[in-house]
């Protein structure tokens, strides 16, 4: 910090699975909490206070077990994670070094930013590179947890603008960012699924819940190509996570709705149709449970 003396800084530094958290919540705090008063504590020290501007990734978890809807910059936190406890740390240390230090220091509170580059463990990703395999013969099924958690999805290049805009304004304010329209894992299955020609028909409850091809390729018709396994449910789930970027809207003039929800899943399937195509033809990649839990893929 001292040798670069940064005018900005952006912390996207984060162990940033909620599952992993419960698995390892100590290594989660010190990255997610901890990390966060290191780099301010280096901004601090090394005199850039008046200088450097510094933004937070922050996260909607911190809404956690939801108390109302949609989410703005006012509505009560209930962390429901070691991650989401971990990131609320971070945004208080910095609203407090804001406060007493008068730095310019903000958090955008992220809901969910995808992409092509998302992570293959994340359930968007998991999805979008399963619907991909099954087009191309590569995999024969995909297991999610629950189908009924509803999210609000955006793009993450869109969501990177907003959080430099957060750093351009006059003084120093916490943002939402957010596309303000919420959407169930189970339908960016089904258009997921839809954009690589294969359509599907949801049948059974709950935990019995599948998704059989009723269009597409003839040797899938009929087939049960997801399913629900308990496996993938967490132990404490977010399942109403929905943002309000009003403020953002009116103050940083920034556009939510860029790029849409339909767009955006286009987007990962046509990558991952693409990644897939370039894989060895002959090596079939047969995902059933078993594999997956072998293979440690969280939720």
């Amino acid at each position: 910090m001292n040798k670069v003396k940064p005018t900005e800084v952006y912390n996207l530094a984060a162990q940033s699975h909620v599952q992993v958290s419960f698995d390892s919540p100590e290594f989660t705090a010190d990255v997610d909490a901890t990390g966060v008063l290191r780099i301010l504590e280096a901004i601090r020290q090394c005199g850039l206070e008046k200088t450097c501007r510094m933004y937070q990734a922050s996260t909607s978890e911190l809404y956690g077990k939801v108390e109302e809807v949609p989410q703005n910059e006012n509505t009560p936190f209930h962390p429901y994670s070691p991650y989401a406890v971990a990131k609320q740390y971070g945004f208080w240390i910095v609203k407090e070094y804001r406060e007493a230090y008068d730095m310019f220091c903000c958090s955008g509170i992220l809901f969910n930013h995808e992409s092509e580059r998302r992570g293959e463990t994340f359930v968007t990703r998991k999805i979008t590179l399963a619907a991909a395999r099954i087009k191309q013969g590569k995999q024969d099924k995909l297991y999610l947890g629950n189908l009924d958690s509803l999210r609000d999805w955006g793009y993450a290049k869109d969501y990177v603008e907003c959080m430099w805009l957060i750093l351009q304004a006059e003084k120093p304010e916490d943002f939402v960012i957010a596309t303000g329209k919420q959407h169930s894992v189970r339908e960016f299955a089904q258009l997921a699924f839809h954009y690589v020609g294969i359509e599907l028909k949801w049948e059974g409850k709950d935990e019995n819940e599948k998704g059989i091809c009723v269009e597409g390729p003839e040797e899938l018709i009929g087939k049960t190509l997801v399913e629900v396994s308990p496996d993938f449910y967490r132990p404490t789930d977010v399942v109403n996570l929905w943002g309000d970027p009003t403020k953002a809207k009116a103050k940083l003039n920034w556009n939510p709705n860029t790029t849409s929800f339909e767009d955006l899943v286009k987007i990962m399937v046509e990558s991952d149709m693409a990644k897939v195509a370039a894989e060895d033809a002959g090596q079939k990649v047969r995902c059933n449970l078993a594999e997956y839990l072998e293979k440690g893929i969280v939720k």
